[in-house]
């Protein structure tokens, strides 16, 4: 779908990159062993996005680093735009609505990082009925066409996560409070 509208597969890994997790900054050579793609494509992009005033970046050492501008006016519709793209509306109408007492939902793995996968890791957190989650996830992975790889947590259980062992931070995806 996505590929319809932006036909360079560069400038929707960059806007993956950085819209998904608003937290994300990187530099250009990471991107490029990340993304496995030439630097010249990447600079290009990154050149135009932040001409756009879409990107911010800052000079640390000899590294640019980049991240997105929060504050720019197409900034949330971007976001939303990527989460249909990534199927997350759906998980949210398909399974977090409908599972019943859920406190929140945490996306981990690639897509956390900013990155694009067939495979959508999600946390849960909450007094879960797990056969229920197991029947709602099998109905929304063939409408998303991702896997969803999950582990659930109650709420007493949810001290117990040591997100610091993770080397990114997690996109909270749904809270109840929200």
């Amino acid at each position: 779908m996505i590929g319809t509208l932006i036909s360079s597969k560069t400038r929707i890994k960059l806007l993956l990159k950085f819209f998904l997790n608003s937290e994300t900054t990187s530099y250009l050579r990471g991107l490029e062993s990340e993304f496995g793609e030439s630097s010249n494509s990447i600079r290009l992009e990154l050149n135009r996005l932040e001409e756009a005033g879409m990107l911010t970046s800052n000079i640390q050492g000899n590294k640019k680093f980049f991240k997105s501008n929060t504050q720019h006016p197409l900034y949330r519709e971007v976001h939303n735009i990527l989460l249909k793209y990534i199927g997350f509306d759906q998980i949210i109408e398909g399974v977090i609505e409908r599972l019943g007492d859920v406190q929140k939902v945490y996306v981990t793995g690639e897509f956390a990082k900013g990155l694009d996968s067939q495979i959508i890791d999600l946390v849960f957190i909450g007094d879960i009925d797990k056969e229920y989650l197991v029947r709602l996830i099998g109905r929304t992975e063939p409408l998303i066409k991702r896997k969803i790889r999950y582990i659930a947590y109650s709420t007493e259980e949810e001290t117990i996560i040591d997100w610091s062992k993770l080397d990114f931070k997690p996109l909270l995806l749904w809270s109840h409070e929200a």
